[in-house]
């Protein structure tokens, strides 16, 4: 995975960037405290890492690709960015307030031994707030209809709510909350579902390469027929009856709150 976040970090910050209503959610769920010490896990380019410091609030930031912390301590070196992972932080017991992971969890190799980590690091009142999709979410985007493979492979990758929910209270961590969100218009952050209401998106070549269902999972030939297919949708007006037939009540994403039981 690192390896994956090494290419994908090249231009990252073109298109990847800390979205201010999702930002708000986080500080909302989280409520971090001025003298506390928070983590972002899987923090890549630290976008939300350094939102969210700029806001008062002291982070650290892990991620195992050095290429993509090698762009965090550029925009911000006087932060504390550190090479690790979910299931290896290197933190001391009991020595984070709370943790933050955004659209990182489908990267961990192994959700009970991450949790476990996390519970670990995490002091007694402390909090965790996951952001991510499930697959009863993926499965509702439209963009099924045009990369079916692509997303049929990024869905097998997402642990469910019931995945997670199982890991976390293996590491004696409950959920207490969940928040569904849905794609915004004016999202800054262009992640997978990002062009939901504005399909040109996915025609930026650097956007597509911010995401990693784009960059890592997809198949060239998929991509390019799909593309075609999708211009063909726009231009004709049936891309509006796909869009159509894919509306759902479920959510594109879901804010995961915990704490230690």
């Amino acid at each position: 995975m690192s390896t994956k976040y090494n290419q994908i970090g090249i231009n990252y910050n073109q298109t990847r960037k800390a979205d201010p209503y999702l930002t708000e959610q986080l500080v909302k769920h989280l409520n971090p405290k001025k003298e506390g010490l928070y983590l972002d896990i899987g923090c890549g380019t630290g976008n939300y890492t350094i939102a969210l410091q700029e806001k008062g609030f002291q982070f650290i930031g892990i991620d195992p690709s050095i290429e993509m912390l090698q762009k965090a301590q550029a925009k911000n070196p006087a932060m504390d960015w550190k090479i690790g992972s979910a299931e290896n932080t290197k933190l001391p017991e009991q020595s984070i307030d709370g943790v933050i992971g955004t659209l990182t969890i489908h990267h961990w190799t192994n959700l009970a031994r991450a949790f476990s980590e996390l519970a670990y690091i995490l002091k007694p009142d402390g909090k965790i707030v996951i952001f991510t999709s499930t697959p009863k979410q993926m499965k509702g985007y439209w963009l099924n209809h045009y990369f079916p493979q692509m997303l049929k492979e990024s869905i097998t990758q997402m642990p469910s709510l019931e995945a997670v929910e199982n890991a976390m209270q293996l590491s004696n961590l409950i959920i207490t909350k969940t928040e569904t969100y849905s794609i915004k218009p004016n999202l800054k952050d262009q992640f997978l579902y990002c062009g939901k209401q504005n399909p040109e998106l996915y025609f930026d070549e650097n956007i597509r390469h911010g995401i990693s269902s784009f960059s890592a999972l997809a198949n060239i030939e998929e991509v390019e027929k799909g593309l075609t297919a999708l211009r063909k949708g726009i231009d004709n007006g049936k891309i509006d009856e796909i869009i159509k037939s894919y509306e759902n009540e479920l959510g594109d994403y879901l804010y995961i709150i915990g704490e230690l039981a």
